[in-house]
């Protein structure tokens, strides 16, 4: 009975958003030897998703292409192979470069959108095409499906977010509020989305049902990525090198670390690390950050998420373009390629495009910690 009652005191705490696994202090940095990269996509890998059982990963590309992985293996289970512009009316999948995806929760869909207006759907499972989404006009830069629902958000260069119900094969509404392209998109179990809007320097929590959205300013620069880490608390990174750590109650960043990556350059001309990618371990206090710096930088959110400490870093080479952590904790996987996923500004030579599968140890055993206080705020 307490097993069951520990339980939906979890789920109680992670509706509110209070839900906080303490995993940061016992991770530990992974072996060099056991980091393994797998290849099969000829271009850069722009984004990944991890099945909710963490057996497989799905990753894309911009040779337009989407592999469905073994985690344990390695191996190449189903290629989704991209077609080449002009043949859309007889290739199934992308023409175009995929850019983002998204997996439901029950592992049943798998979305995919693409820079010529495309939303794919597929059978995750068997990697059967069901459906083709269309009504953005510009390249859909954001998918999330609602956890616990097949109801998927998306979000465009075209600055509008739609919804969407993929059981039905139904378009739903349009929101409309940036004022620049949208970057990246995300969402957790309520119906609202959290989304990034690039150069109108802007975070955005959309409450579906209401019809409203709250808007936070804080970054300096172009916000290019964001992920929940749970319903109440969110990060970014942006393209001056910053990563920040918002709460849906504060307009302004809780923390901000600038130059997250370290910086490169002449003297005098010294640029940060352009922050690609951020991803966070689901109701816990650790989240990830990813550059073209040849390192993933590990977090750990302090005190009331009020400061992000560095943890450590992982040596991984090339552009991190998509990061994620798997639901049980235990690997993070980045999708990294030789050049960064929006564009071809310059190139990293010596990278390698795929994905790396970064084991996370953690010192044992300590009872992993639950925290459902408020942080003492």
């Amino acid at each position: 009975m307490d097993l069951i009652a520990g339980r939906l005191q979890e789920e109680v705490l992670e509706q509110k958003g209070q839900l906080q696994r303490m995993v940061a202090k016992d991770l530990l940095p992974p072996d060099v030897s056991e980091i393994r990269l797998l290849r099969g996509h000829k271009l850069p890998v722009t984004c990944l998703v991890i099945s909710p059982d963490d057996q497989h990963v799905f990753s894309a590309s911009k040779d337009c292409s989407i592999i469905k992985w073994d985690v344990v293996s390695g191996e190449r289970l189903h290629t989704i192979a991209g077609g080449r512009k002009g043949t859309e009316d007889r290739h199934v999948g992308h023409t175009a470069h995929v850019i983002c995806m998204s997996i439901s929760s029950d592992g049943i869909y798998l979305a995919t959108g693409d820079m010529n207006k495309l939303i794919m759907i597929w059978e995750a499972a068997t990697c059967k095409h069901l459906y083709k989404f269309t009504g953005h006009r510009g390249p859909v830069s954001g998918l999330s499906f609602r956890r616990g629902t097949h109801d998927l958000y998306s979000a465009s260069h075209d600055r509008s977010i739609k919804v969407w119900n993929v059981d039905e094969n139904a378009y739903v509404e349009t929101l409309f509020g940036h004022q620049d392209v949208i970057t990246g998109l995300d969402s957790g179990s309520r119906e609202r989305c959290v989304t990034a809007g690039g150069r109108d320097r802007t975070v955005r929590v959309w409450k579906i049902a209401e019809e409203s959205q709250l808007v936070f300013h804080g970054h300096e620069c172009s916000i290019d990525c964001i992920q929940h880490i749970n319903e109440e608390h969110m990060i970014t990174g942006a393209d001056d090198g910053s990563v920040s750590l918002w709460s849906v109650n504060k307009k302004k960043p809780l923390s901000t670390v600038k130059a997250a990556h370290g910086r490169h350059g002449d003297s005098g001309l010294e640029q940060p690390y352009w922050v690609a990618a951020v991803a966070a371990l689901q109701n816990s206090d650790t989240v990830a950050s990813g550059s073209h710096n040849s390192k993933v930088q590990l977090w750990k959110c302090g005190q009331g998420f009020r400061h992000l400490e560095p943890l450590f870093s992982i040596p991984v080479n090339g552009f991190v373009n998509s990061l994620k952590f798997s639901s049980s904790g235990k690997f993070l996987v980045a999708g990294v390629g030789q050049e960064h996923r929006l564009g071809r500004w310059w190139r990293l030579k010596e990278a390698k495009n795929g994905l790396y599968i970064i084991p996370l140890k953690r010192q044992q055993p300590e009872q992993e910690e639950v925290n459902g206080e408020n942080n003492g705020e």
